[in-house]
């Protein structure tokens, strides 16, 4: 069963990503554990990818660092039991479909129930394409994580109808990245999300700042952060622990103010 629902459970969750790999696997574990002290309450873990649709320069940068270091999802899949050694944080694999396609599929929700993984998030696999893993990933409590653009009402309440987890909306058309301004009509997406499913809502795309995290947790329920994280660990490698933390401390301050 998914443990999602703990990062909610004590107010508003701060959700962080990094790419599995970078600079190391070793370096993924020790950054996952000083994020969680940091206030963090779930971790997305990056699957490295050649072709991420989804993603700005900088996650893409990690991806190219990642795959140099021969990085894909069976090693993904030791980092995870890595760290279930050291923490029962909410971990969340995101992830193109390709790479769960080739485990295979049902091997790879199979594993990923005995390892710990609690949620996937697959940007290219629209929801009506989910029906596919769907019954493999509810057999083995993995819940499949929704994203929600800025789109019709009606296609929103259609992706979240069935949410389990957490609902991601996004926070701006476009690939992922720090913004200076949001500018998204967010107030009216979340509460369509929040009269289709009562399924937790966090907010990520471009948050980088305080300010952002504030304004994000007074709409939503958590607030996702990534490029800002990956931005400091593809700069410092092996050496951004302090940085990382006085980042993340910051927005937890800035969401809890």
């Amino acid at each position: 069963m998914s443990h999602i629902n703990e990062a909610f459970k004590n107010g508003k969750a701060l959700i962080a990503f990094l790419t599995v790999g970078v600079p190391s696997l070793e370096d993924t574990v020790k950054y996952v554990l000083e994020m969680e002290k940091a206030g963090v309450n779930l971790i997305e873990l990056g699957v490295p990818f050649s072709d991420p649709i989804a993603d700005g320069p900088v996650i893409m940068e990690a991806d190219v660092k990642a795959l140099a270091n021969h990085v894909h999802l069976p090693q993904v899949m030791e980092v995870v039991k890595e760290i279930r050694k050291h923490s029962n944080i909410p971990l969340v694999l995101l992830t193109y479909y390709n790479p769960v396609f080739s485990y295979p599929a049902d091997k790879f929700f199979r594993d990923a129930e005995k390892i710990g993984i609690d949620g996937i998030i697959v940007p290219d696999m629209p929801h009506e394409e989910q029906m596919e893993i769907r019954p493999l990933a509810d057999e083995h409590g993995v819940d499949i994580i929704q994203m929600v653009a800025p789109t019709s009402e009606a296609r929103i309440r259609e992706n979240v109808k069935n949410a389990t987890g957490f609902v991601y909306v996004v926070s701006s058309m476009g690939v992922t990245g720090m913004r200076g301004d949001i500018k998204t009509d967010l107030k009216d997406i979340v509460k369509v999300v929040r009269d289709t499913t009562d399924t937790p809502i966090a907010i990520g795309f471009g948050i980088h700042t305080p300010e952002q995290a504030h304004n994000m947790a007074v709409l939503a329920d958590g607030v996702i952060t990534g490029s800002g994280v990956v931005d400091i660990i593809n700069k410092e490698g092996s050496n951004a622990s302090a940085d990382l933390t006085a980042y993340l401390t910051g927005l937890r301050k800035g969401m809890d103010e």
